[in-house]
């Protein structure tokens, strides 16, 4: 039996993304370990993190703050996957197959904020 969160969607995604980008940041300089690869590891792995917290939460309105942030989290990522590109850290290959996934990504979670929106 699978555990709530793990059923979403949104959440499969999220979680290859987080993966996907924990691996590309393999290859960021050694000097940015503890800049930019900290930072957008932080960020893309508090999109998932924050869809299973409030997957857990017991209100809808407690669920939707969670998801708020993981979208945050979301356009976060955006900007520093953008930023890593620009600082050649990143091919620009490698960032549009991220884009990809991360607009599929924010189409889901907006969906599912609207919905548990409507139900409130």
């Amino acid at each position: 039996m699978q555990k709530g969160y793990k059923k979403l969607e949104v959440w499969k995604l999220a979680n290859e993304f987080m993966i996907l980008a924990y691996k590309y940041t393999k290859d960021f300089p050694r000097d940015e370990e503890f800049g930019l690869t900290s930072q957008l590891r932080r960020a893309v792995l508090s999109i998932p993190t924050n869809i299973v917290e409030g997957q857990a939460s017991i209100s809808k309105k407690e669920f939707l703050n969670f998801l708020n942030i993981a979208n945050r989290s979301l356009v976060e990522t955006e900007y520093l996957l953008e930023v890593a590109c620009a600082l050649g850290y990143l091919t620009k290959e490698r960032l549009e197959e991220l884009e990809k996934i991360k607009s599929k990504i924010g189409i889901l979670l907006n969906g599912l904020i609207r919905s548990l929106r409507k139900l409130q």
